[in-house]
This record gives C-alpha cells, structure tokens and sequence, in this order.
C-alpha cells in the first residue's frame, strides 16, 4: 500500500486509476458529474477539481496518485470553480425541479444545494430540441442534457451500440442519435443503461405509473401482478434495507396495499424456463444441431441479435423469458375473467418485449404493463406505505412455489447454473457447491469453464454487457473458440444490475449478488425440477407448452 495526503487525512491507494478514486476508498466525496468508475475518464465536468500543495487546480478524475501526495478538495478557490461551473450547467440545463422526475436523485440539483447556488447569472440556452420518447423503454430530453458524456461512453464502450453521440462543437455542442434520427429509429435495444448513468433527467424510463394506477383503481379489473427475481434485491436498499436481505415477503404485501389482486413470483416460470430449456439443449446436443446454444431470457439480447447478429438467431434457444411463461399461465389460468396482468422486472428491455407481437397468444397480449423496480418504489412512496416495517406475505396460490434455481436467474451466470443444476441433478447442499465451485459465479464481463455430465466435457461461456457478448461472439465466429451453451444478459453484472433498478456502484451490485444467494440459501428446493408447481402446470397447458412457451423468432433482418 502507497499513501497520498487529502485534506490532512492520510490515504491508502494501490491499483486505484486516479486521486477520484483513492478519495472514494477513503470515504471522502469530492463532487463529480462526467465520472463513472465502469466508464474511460473523461475530465469534461470539470467539478472534481483539486489544489495541490503548490496551489495546482487540477481535475481528481485525471491526476495519477502518486507517493507523498497532497491536495485539498475544500478552499475558497476550489468553492469559486464548483460555483460557478454549476451556474454554467444550469444555464444550459431546464429546470422545472418541482416536477422533474428526477428531482431529489439529481447529483446536478444535489450539487447546486450544495454549494449554495441559488441564481444563475449566465443567459439560459438549453437545447430546444423536443423530446424522444419514441422508445417504449426511455425518454430523452435534450433540453436537460448536461453533456456529461456518459451516455455516449456507455453506449459505446460498455454495450457497443452506438446509438447516440456527440454532434457539432463548442458551445453548439449536444447529444444526438444522428442524421435527425429518433431512438425507435435505431438500433438501441432499450437497456436503459444510459438513463442508469445519467446523472440528471436527460434520459429517464418512461414513465407508465399512471397506467398501473388507472387499472388497480379500475374494479371491473383483476390486477395480476409477477416480480421478477432480481427486484427483491433492488428495492430495499432504497428502504434503508441492505441489499444483501431479499424483502420479496414484503413487495407481495405492498403491492397488496396498492391494491393488486394477486401477487406471484416469477422465479416459478424461471424454474420452467429451465426444464424447457435443458430440454431443447439436450436435444440439440444429442441430434447434432449447430452450437452453441444461446439463452432466450433478456429481451435486450435478443434485440441486439436481430440488429447486429441475424444469422444466430437461430442458435438462440426459442424458449420465452420467464416473464412472457408467466404471463401466457396467467391467462390460461385466469380465462374468461377481465385480468390485467402487470410484470415488475429490474430491466427497461422488459417494456420493449411485452409489446412484442411475440407476445400475443390466442389473441391476447400476455403482459399488459412492465414496470421497474425504480416505478414501484415511487408508487410504494407516494401511498405512503411504511416498506421497512411491512410483514412478510407468500406469493399467491396455485403459482407460490419456486426454487433456489429459479431466484439466482438475477445474476450473471443464474441461468447457467441453473441449467447445470438440473442436468447434473444437483439438490443437496454439499451438491450445490460443487456446482458453485465450476466458474459459474462472479460478476465478471465473460466466464469461461468446462463441467461434465456423464461421458460429455460441456464448454461453457457467461457474458453480461452486451460489448463483452460481442467479443466472445468474435472468438466463436473466427474458431478461436467453442462453446456448447452460451448465457448473454444485456445488462453489465445482469440483472440486478438492470437499468429499471436503483442506480448502483459496483459495490453495491456486489451486495445485490450476495443477496440472490442468500435467497437461494432460504430455499429449501434447489433445482427446476423439484418444483411442485410444475405438474399442475402442465396439466393447464393441456400439452400447448410448445406453442405458448416458445416464442419464434424472426430468422433475418432488425424486428
């Protein structure tokens, strides 16, 4: 360990990149706005700035820490800067605070009180470009951009996409998609990524509370409500409840107090997307179908395979996401009755998907409205329900059990332990860490490994963020690589990372891994297959598993 000198205090660095970070190690906040510990530095804001001992102002983000160290992130110059560079945003940024849906979480708001800034004296000329909502997943406002940058570095380093970037220079300078284009009009996926990065209400999810309202308040209307695995470990911490404690009890009773007529757990059709799924695996294993064989369950995926990689769509399993099995049951099971079906998910993609003509059975749509974590927690807040404090209540019968393999599908490698689970008829705990142990688990960008079932070695690959797909999809498409089973979520660490959940540092995602293996730990069953429910659904299916289960999708060309 090296040590360096801020405000006094002495502080320990080793690999950190820059003083920004060795100040955060150290518990000490030096005000930031274009900085993203997953992002390249980009020293734009011009907020962080630091004085050294020489009296040097330079920007924490881009100085390299070195022994010996000093520098001050509090004095009177310093204060000057902050001040008048937040006038400088704020004139080019729209403020309408009362009503923003962003307000309170803005660090722009969160800074400008901060350091006091109650006017500004520079003319205001914020973009009059009109808002994009155009995507069914966000909305972009130019007219509160900031230019940060970390939207474009997002979508370009992290999920090279590269919808949107920087257009013109200077003063002249804002965010675009290019040529005039709308979000719908190119290749974003609705990741909603970028909005999970911007720091003020430039790019949002789009909002469809009012629409989840209108239909709990609405009694000719049975709401049906299912909560994806990764929400229980989201939520909470927005409760002042530590992400590492799922609180699922607790989502079933507020959304019972919001007044949902029943509340179930989609980590039940999580365990019946992987009996489908081992199935078609296993068949395309033993008739000697091209692999490798890529996951179905994040519609941000399956999005970016129609853009940008066309010719595997057919190597993407056909099995639904968990979401869409849910909601052809909950038709099935509730037909002939006025059912309003609502999916809490942790991914704005999720929005995009349930709009899908995909996902229209027996001419009916199976999930009328996606929320994410973030909407639930603002109607939860504005009924003024006490979260904390809520007991804990079961999911709804028939459709409450669902095992340990059904929760970890929150996590990068979820799916694929699962899936391992199953096929080597792991259930026991000592079973189950064996399993752990294969290189399934971690929230690194892309894993690797290899495990046995019986007389057959299976090459196994996980990737999470949709740039480190592309690269493992590169090493297979030029033989340096291969594989016989390949998980992709869109979504950098997956879902609990997901752009409909609270905003969170690697740190904190870290805790929300913990804790989906915490509720794992709780479940008394372990794999798909031990599942209960499994049978009475199948035998509501009355052998149409195939045709409301599996969804086809198109083999060519962007949806």
């Amino acid at each position: 360990m090296k040590r360096m000198i801020i405000d006094g205090i002495s502080c320990e660095f080793e690999n950190e990149r820059n003083v920004l970070e060795v100040a955060r190690k150290n518990g000490i906040d030096i005000p930031n706005l274009c900085y993203c510990e997953n992002l390249s530095i980009y020293g734009g804001c011009r907020m962080c700035i630091v004085e050294d001992e020489r009296g040097k102002i330079d920007t924490a983000c881009t100085m390299i820490p070195r022994e010996g160290l000093s520098i001050k992130t509090f004095t009177e110059a310093l204060t000057e800067h902050r001040r008048m560079i937040l006038e400088m945003l704020l004139s080019r940024h729209r403020a309408e605070c009362t009503t923003c849906n962003k307000s309170g979480k803005c660090s722009l708001q969160e800074y400008a009180r901060r350091y006091g800034v109650d006017a500004v004296d520079f003319p205001l000329h914020y973009s009059q470009e009109p808002v994009d909502d155009t995507s069914p997943s966000i909305v972009r406002d130019p007219s509160k951009c900031i230019l940060c940058g970390k939207c474009v570095r997002m979508c370009t380093e992290v999920q090279n996409i590269h919808v949107i970037d920087f257009a013109e220079r200077g003063s002249e300078a804002y965010i675009s998609c290019g040529f005039g284009d709308k979000l719908a009009d190119t290749q974003c996926v609705g990741c909603g990524q970028c909005a999970a990065v911007c720091p003020t209400a430039a790019i949002t999810i789009k909002n469809e509370i009012p629409a989840m309202r209108k239909a709990l308040f609405d009694k000719t209307k049975k709401v049906a409500v299912q909560v994806a695995p990764a929400v229980r470990v989201g939520i909470g911490e927005e409760f002042g409840i530590p992400a590492t404690e799922p609180v699922m009890g607790k989502i079933v009773t507020a959304l019972k107090r919001l007044g949902a007529d029943y509340v179930f757990d989609t980590s039940l059709t999580a365990d019946l997307t992987i009996m489908e799924e081992s199935a078609e695996f296993l068949h395309k294993l033993e008739s000697g179908a091209k692999l490798p064989m890529f996951t179905s369950c994040c519609p941000g995926w399956i999005k970016h395979v129609e853009n940008k990689h066309p010719n595997l769509m057919s190597q993407v399993s056909t099995c639904g996401s968990p979401m869409e099995m849910f909601g052809a049951i909950i038709r099935r099971y509730f037909r002939g009755e006025h059912i309003f079906s609502v999916a809490i998910m942790p991914c704005t993609a999720k929005k995009a998907e349930a709009q899908r003509p995909e996902l229209e059975k027996d001419c009916e749509r199976l999930i009328d409205l996606v929320l994410t974590t973030q909407e639930l927690v603002s109607m939860i807040k504005e009924a003024g329900i006490d979260f904390k404090s809520l007991p804990e209540t079961e999911p709804d019968a028939p459709f409450a059990p669902y095992t340990g393999a059904g929760v970890i599908f929150g996590v990068t490698g979820g799916v694929t332990e699962a899936v391992i689970r199953h096929v080597l008829g792991a259930c026991t705990e000592e079973e189950i860490a064996s399993v752990a142990e294969c290189g399934v688990r971690g929230l690194e960008g892309i894993k690797a490994f290899e495990v046995t079932a019986g007389d057959t070695t299976l090459r196994i690959a996980v990737a999470n963020g949709l740039g480190n797909a592309d690269k493992l999809i590169e090493k297979v498409e030029s033989g340096e690589e291969f594989f016989h089973f390949i998980e992709v979520m869109a979504c950098p660490n997956g879902c609990i990372g997901g752009g409909g959940q609270p905003p969170a540092c690697n740190a904190q995602k870290a805790k929300r891994n913990e804790g989906i293996f915490n509720a794992d730990r709780q479940c008394e069953l372990k794999s798909s297959e031990q599942n209960p429910a499994l049978k009475s659904i199948a035998e509501l299916l009355c052998g149409r598993e195939h045709e409301l289960l599996h969804i086809h999708y198109p083999l060519h060309g962007k949806h």
